[in-house]
């Protein structure tokens, strides 16, 4: 159950990389010159809440100094340079233990 559920939010996370990906290219092309929209952009735009209670969070709980060098590094970045990775890593831990089963199937038949 907890690897289908890690499979699904893998595919989630691929199809909003696509997604992302495709709504850059689509400006990059408009505008005649390379345009990405950073992941911090989309996530402010979405829910700016969250993105305060995270800083604050990290900032207090975590480590301040955590923030400035490390999260903000990732939420310059493009989205689909940070979702989609994350994405496939989700699919891959979804599906490990999958080839022992089927060997382990495919030994009893």
């Amino acid at each position: 159950m907890f690897r289908l559920l890690l499979r699904l939010l893998g595919l989630w996370f691929v199809a909003l990389a696509l997604v992302a990906l495709v709504i850059d290219a689509t400006s990059t092309i408009a505008a005649g010159s390379w345009s990405t929209t950073s992941f911090g952009q989309y996530w402010f735009d979405f829910a700016p809440e969250s993105l305060a209670a995270a800083q604050a969070f990290v900032q207090a709980e975590v480590n301040p100094v955590l923030w400035d060098p490390v999260a903000l590094k990732l939420l310059v970045q493009p989205a689909w340079v940070i979702v989609g990775p994350l994405g496939f890593l989700l699919l891959w831990i979804g599906d490990l233990g999958r080839g022992r089963r089927r060997r382990r199937l495919a030994e009893t038949v």
